[in-house]
């Protein structure tokens, strides 16, 4: 059988159903633009009778053009009780002008009798007036047949009613729905196998991850016979989220050779996984399969040695085929390999019969030991390997600093000031600033007291500011360790602190960030800028 797979997206629909996601109608737009440039043929909008928000997107989305995607309104069949001509839902989804209508129904006879209240006769009455009436004034109608396997397994007779029903008034697509998301996959290729046999319309399928098997479901209905699949970017959405589409559209590429999107936008996965979060505020999941940060990080001494000679063995694709790269991580479990690739991956000239490599292992595993985590902190290991190595330039020297943090009366809030004191190439430098607390007051008067020398420490943001207290019986006493990631607007780096002190901890990530900065600009010109 020849496979012509459609991809349909419903982020901007669907997607929003997640809890604490948000999109403002300008993100929608944005987010569409991407989806198109990446290959997605379809994009559900919105529902255009539910909020202002989805009907001015549809007004706006207008003026965009579209290489590949067609825009979808989305919305339920009439109720009952109101002729299609006076139904204000099927109104507002002819009223957007989006060239489909994504309709959906019931397929399940339980909800007919406990949702719609409603005969099963009726029902598909509602099902076929709806399609019909749509039919005659949009381009393509697709049929989103809701709780369909549920409602197969509850009464299959009138489950497949309901897309006869749907077939018969010229449904476009009919979409079998996994709605609840508790399907397995060999339920969801044996059922679709089977409606393919008896229905002319071609098929796709829609479902949810709340047995954490949408994205296997998918590709099981795929084997079976459906040509479109509907998801969203990163899975996000109601409940538990729909079915994923960064790894569906990898897995049918890369692993059943079913093209889907061409190469450079197959480049583009991590990209957009990247963009939506961006847009919904949330910190992306570096587990994620294909597109997140650990998806191909090594850690382990003997998998980054195997890595090294071949990454086959330990890698199930070339990561920049889906806009990813390798990582080689360093921690208390690393071995030679792993300090001779980040080496390489610094530029540093260190070979593997070097003293040097044991020395730096050996102070890897010491401070790792002490509640130092170099994972999340490239920037402060690649400090730690160019003093070992004397490729290090010290840019200031600590003389003294000094953190108040006052609070006058239980209604007003902490003041907090820092007093600093720094030598730079001999000279004193001494200065104070506020802050919204010590930490912040520190990092406040070391920039002050260093933008004088070093004009460019005004670039780095710290956008990142992370403390776990390390497991201890000594209650507020215990270590702490604090990971801080920053920017220059170009790159990013992390960098670590470890001490019972906050305060102290705070200080030696806040001046590895300062250093690394600085490090980086001494090397590309020869001096620091």
């Amino acid at each position: 059988m020849k496979h012509n797979i459609t991809l349909y997206d419903t982020t901007l629909r669907d997607g929003t159903q997640a809890e604490e996601i948000s999109f403002t109608v300008e993100d929608k737009l944005r987010i569409a633009e991407k989806l198109d440039e990446i290959g997605v043929n379809y994009i559900e909008a919105g529902w255009p009778g539910s909020n202002p928000k989805d009907l001015e997107f549809f007004k706006q989305c207008r003026r965009l053009k579209f290489k590949t995607a067609k825009i979808a309104a989305f919305g339920s069949t009439r109720k009952a009780g109101t002729s299609v001509l006076k139904d204000l839902n099927l109104k507002a989804m002819l009223d957007s002008k989006a060239p489909v209508m994504t309709l959906f129904g019931k397929s399940w006879d339980f909800h007919v009798r406990e949702a719609l209240r409603v005969s099963l006769d009726e029902n598909l009455d509602l099902i076929g007036e709806s399609i019909s009436y749509l039919k005659k004034n949009a381009d393509e109608v697709i049929y989103d047949a809701e709780h369909f396997f549920d409602g197969f397994k509850a009464n299959p007779e009138y489950a497949l009613k309901t897309l006869e029903a749907a077939e018969g008034a010229g449904a476009d697509w009919i979409i079998l729905c996994d709605t609840n998301g508790g399907s397995l996959p060999h339920e969801i290729a044996a059922t679709t196998a089977l409606v393919r046999q008896l229905l002319r319309t071609p098929l796709g399928i829609h479902c949810h991850n709340d047995g954490e098997v949408a994205v296997a479901n998918s590709l099981a209905a795929v084997q079976a016979g459906v040509r479109q699949i509907h998801g969203t970017i990163n899975g996000i959405g109601e409940r538990c989220g729909n079915a994923n589409l960064i790894p569906i559209i990898a897995n049918l590429q890369l692993k059943l050779e079913l093209p889907v999107v061409n190469d450079s936008q197959l480049k583009r996965l991590r990209e957009i996984s990247h963009f939506v979060d961006e847009l919904a505020n949330v910190k992306p999941n570096t587990h994620q399969a294909y597109v997140g940060n650990s998806a191909f990080a090594h850690k382990g001494g003997i998998h980054v040695n195997a890595v090294v000679k071949n990454p086959a063995t330990y890698e199930h694709i070339e990561p920049d085929r889906v806009g990813n790269h390798r990582r080689v991580l360093v921690s208390d479990l690393s071995g030679t390999s792993n300090i001779l690739f980040k080496a390489k991956e610094f530029s540093l000239n260190l070979k593997s019969k070097d003293p040097k490599v044991k020395q730096i292992l050996e102070e890897l595993k010491d401070l790792e030991g002490k509640g130092f985590q170099f994972e999340g902190a490239e920037g402060s290991f690649e400090i730690l390997m160019k003093k070992a190595l004397g490729k290090y330039k010290s840019f200031f020297k600590l003389v003294g600093f000094r953190v108040i943090d006052e609070k006058h009366s239980e209604k007003e809030p902490p003041h907090a000031e820092a007093t600093i004191q720094l030598e730079v190439d001999g000279q004193s430098e001494h200065t104070a600033a506020e802050g919204m607390g010590p930490v912040n007051a520190l990092d406040n008067a070391l920039r002050k007291a260093l933008e004088r020398f070093y004009p460019q420490i005004k670039e780095v943001k710290l956008i990142d500011y992370k403390v776990r207290v390390l497991p201890s019986d000594k209650g507020t006493g215990s270590q702490v360790r604090v990971l801080i990631e920053s920017s220059d607007g170009k790159s990013k780096w992390g960098t670590v602190g470890v001490s019972e002190n906050i305060i102290q901890a705070s200080w030696m990530a806040l001046v590895d960030s300062l250093e690394y900065k600085l490090l980086k600009d001494f090397e590309k010109s020869g001096r620091a800028k």
